[in-house]
């Protein structure tokens, strides 16, 4: 992403919806949400929105398919239709769903079609299962303005569908990055992910995981 279609993607961001401030005071009645997101292997999604300020809780799962309960096996055979996805519980009052978005979009590529790096298949697809119409409109206006600003060089293929039900992963998978951060996969394709997360969102970084 270069620096002239990031400046033109944050003044969209700024300009259309009302963030919450990390300095700012927080309300004392929390507002509680969930958001839906599949971007890659849910290792990494997990990983990165765990560290986000206002998560409350991030489960990976399968969503958007036709396959009741499926299994790992069966999802990553790419014949469920479901997609590797998060669900993610957050405060409204202390991050919006737009800004959950931005970190969505900005941590993986939007831009290729049933693939994340090395990881291919449709389980890997870019989506947004979207929990009501605010959350459908917000999706589409961003990735509408991501496109006409020519943030990729390509066009974004990001799925935007309504959410149904989510089908929680297996044990092994839940909290994966944090209980094997030393394996090889976590090191060489997840470090980065978080590095870069950190790096252009600083002022959303929680403080501890706990």
């Amino acid at each position: 992403m270069n620096q002239l279609a990031l400046l033109v993607f944050m003044s969209f961001v700024l300009a259309s919806f009302t963030f919450a401030s990390a300095t700012e005071p927080r309300e004392e009645n929390e507002v509680i949400k969930k958001a839906t997101f599949g971007n890659g292997c849910f290792w990494c999604t997990e990983a990165v929105f765990q560290r986000v300020q206002g998560v409350k809780s991030v489960v990976s799962g399968y969503s958007g398919g036709h396959v009741v309960n499926p299994t790992y096996q069966e999802v990553t055979s790419g014949t469920t239709g479901h997609a590797e996805v998060i669900q993610i519980t957050y405060d409204e009052t202390q991050i919006s769903y737009a800004e959950l978005l931005e970190i969505f979009f900005r941590t993986h590529d939007p831009t290729t079609l049933n693939r994340q790096g090395a990881d291919v298949g449709p389980q890997y697809r870019s989506i947004i299962l979207f929990h009501d119409e605010a959350q459908r409109d917000e999706a589409l206006s961003i990735r509408k303005a991501l496109d006409e600003a020519g943030i990729w060089d390509d066009p974004i293929v990001t799925e935007v569908t309504q959410f149904e039900i989510f089908y929680e992963a297996e044990d092994y998978h839940q909290n994966y990055f944090n209980r094997n951060s030393g394996q090889a996969y976590c090191q060489f394709v997840i470090v980065p992910k978080l590095q870069k997360f950190k790096k252009l969102f600083e002022e959303r970084v929680r403080e501890s995981l706990e």
